[in-house]
């Protein structure tokens, strides 16, 4: 009992850290045309976040609870390594202020232990292939909608002077960015849920069957609410002013094209990148000013940190749960 409550403590310091690594997606659009100030926009995301308690089925959970790995093979200890793996590459990325993908971290901390106890028996490998396409098809999919949304707001404006562009945009932005912040609540707060739930059935306490209580839902996307709330600003700076130029009516196409490709997600089932999605909704508004217009250095950075971030938490982890196994 003990080691579950250490487990469901280390999770919610993970959802925690997510929220603090990903303020930066749901504000960093917002902050950057000035829309918002910083401290108001971390609140209003903070709402939203925890506000997708009301919206979203927790198909998400149930993906990385059943969906990764055989939940029969899975023991405590092997929940714990998992956690420290991609707590330490969470944390490292955020000091670094690089932004990954939370999930992927989390997806390759529990590939890493069930390689080494089971094989490849132990993975569902057609989960982790679709998991693996999305690191792709998410920031493609962000990409294409945001600059097709710009050709459309662009349109919808084409006659109005920039003044009022900027006026009607910056109201318009409220509304994106809080669809999208409910977006990240509603996919990324529920990969904690699924590795506490993984935990408790590992330890007998919810019986035969696979399923998230309420409790976890509640606490999973408060705590990371508030981790969004704390924010992660070397990230936000990164996410906001680093990539490219953002005005209100570009801010508006990322944010938006981003959080519906997100709620897409969802509602499938699939734990994306939200990272991976803001990233290229906002590579795609540049591209529509002009190609020069993204700084692709600084965008091929991003994208290799997102290339080994599962395969440095599956191996982190692979070789903590070994040494666990041969002290143990």
């Amino acid at each position: 009992m003990t080691l579950i409550i250490i487990i469901v403590i280390m999770a919610l310091l993970f959802d925690l850290l997510n929220g603090m690594n990903d303020a930066a997606n749901s504000i960093a659009t917002i902050v950057s045309t000035k829309v918002l100030k910083p401290k108001q926009a971390v609140l209003m995301a903070a709402f939203f976040n925890f506000a997708a308690l009301f919206v979203f089925e927790l198909k998400v959970a149930n993906t990385i609870g059943k969906g990764v790995v055989d939940p029969n093979i899975v023991t405590l200890p092997m929940i714990a390594v998992g956690l420290i793996s991609s707590s330490f590459w969470l944390w490292l990325t955020t000091f670094l202020g690089i932004p990954i993908s939370a999930s992927h971290s989390l997806v390759g901390g529990l590939i890493g232990p069930a390689l080494v106890k089971g094989g490849m028996t132990a993975l569902n490998s057609s989960g982790i292939i679709k998991i693996v396409l999305f690191i792709f098809l998410s920031p493609l999919l962000g990409f294409v909608l945001g600059y097709m949304l710009m050709i459309i707001s662009y349109l919808f404006v084409r006659e109005k002077s920039p003044f009022k562009v900027d006026f009607i945009f910056r109201k318009l932005q409220l509304l994106s960015a809080s669809l999208f912040s409910l977006s990240h609540g509603g996919n990324d707060a529920q990969k904690t849920m699924g590795i506490i739930a993984i935990a408790l059935y590992s330890g007998g306490l919810l019986g035969d069957k696979f399923y998230v209580p309420y409790w976890v839902a509640i606490a999973s996307y408060l705590t990371i609410g508030i981790g969004t709330y704390m924010g992660g600003w070397k990230v936000i700076e990164t996410m906001g002013h680093k990539v490219t130029k953002l005005k209100p009516i570009s801010g508006f196409s990322a944010e938006t094209s981003a959080g519906l490709s997100i709620i897409l997600a969802s509602v499938l089932g699939v734990p994306i990148s939200t990272t991976h999605t803001i990233a290229g909704s906002i590579m795609g508004v540049g591209t529509i000013q002009r190609v020069t217009a993204v700084k692709w250095g600084l965008a091929g950075r991003i994208f290799i940190a997102w290339i080994i971030t599962i395969p440095f938490t599956t191996i982190s982890s692979a070789l903590l749960f070994a040494l666990y196994q041969y002290l143990f």
